[in-house]
C-alpha cells in the first residue's frame, strides 16, 4: 500500500491470473509480522502496516503488487506477510515455499465463512488436502469501495505433485 497518490492506495487487482490456479513459490521473501485480534478481529492491523510498510519502503523493497497475505492462525492474533523483493534490515524476513491452490472470492468480509468452505471444497475436488491457508486482501477496505469490488485471494498449500 503507497501514499505517493491521495486517491489510491492499493493498485487495481486483476483476479484473471489467481482465480482457480497452482502457483509454485521457492523461497518467495516477505517481510513478517504480527497482528494482535480477538475473535479474529485484529486490534493493531494499521500500526502493524504502518511499521512494516515504513521499513520496506525505506530499504526500496517494495513491490508493484503489494501483495499482503495473511494467516489467521489464531483468534487471539494472525502473522501478516509482506512481499518484498529483497531483504529489509531492521525487519523479520521469511521464506515462503511450497504448492498453492487459488481462489478468488468477491464481496462483503462477512462472507468469509463461506470462502473457506468454498475453497477446502475446491481443494478436496483436485484430491489434495489443506496443509495450510493464507488470505490475500488485495485492497483495503477504502480502495474497494472506491473499485466497487472487494476482491479476495485465497491461498491453500498443498502437497506437491500433480493436480
Amino acid at each position: 500500500m503507497s501514499t505517493n497518490n491521495n486517491t489510491e492506495c492499493c493498485p487495481r487487482f486483476d483476479p484473471e491470473p489467481w482465480d482457480l490456479k497452482v502457483i509454485t513459490w521457492d523461497s518467495k521473501l516477505f517481510v513478517k509480522d504480527h497482528v494482535t485480534s480477538v475473535c479474529h478481529m485484529p486490534l493493531n492491523y494499521g500500526a502493524v502496516m504502518t511499521r512494516s510498510l515504513s521499513l520496506i519502503n525505506a530499504n526500496g523493497a517494495g513491490t508493484p503488487s503489494r501483495m499482503i497475505l495473511t494467516d489467521e492462525n489464531s483468534l487471539w492474533g494472525a502473522e501478516v506477510y509482506f512481499e518484498v523483493v529483497k531483504e529489509v534490515q531492521g525487519a523479520k524476513m521469511c521464506k515462503l515455499s511450497g504448492t498453492f491452490l487459488s481462489k478468488v472470492f468477491e464481496g462483503p468480509y462477512r462472507d468469509i465463512g463461506k470462502w473457506i468452505d468454498a475453497m477446502k471444497e475446491y481443494v478436496a475436488s483436485k484430491g489434495k488436502n489443506i496443509q495450510k491457508m493464507y488470505f490475500y486482501y488485495t485492497t483495503c477496505p477504502k480502495c474497494a469501495k472506491k473499485y466497487g469490488k472487494n476482491y479476495v485471494v485465497l491461498l491453500a498449500e498443498v502437497e506437491s505433485g500433480e493436480i
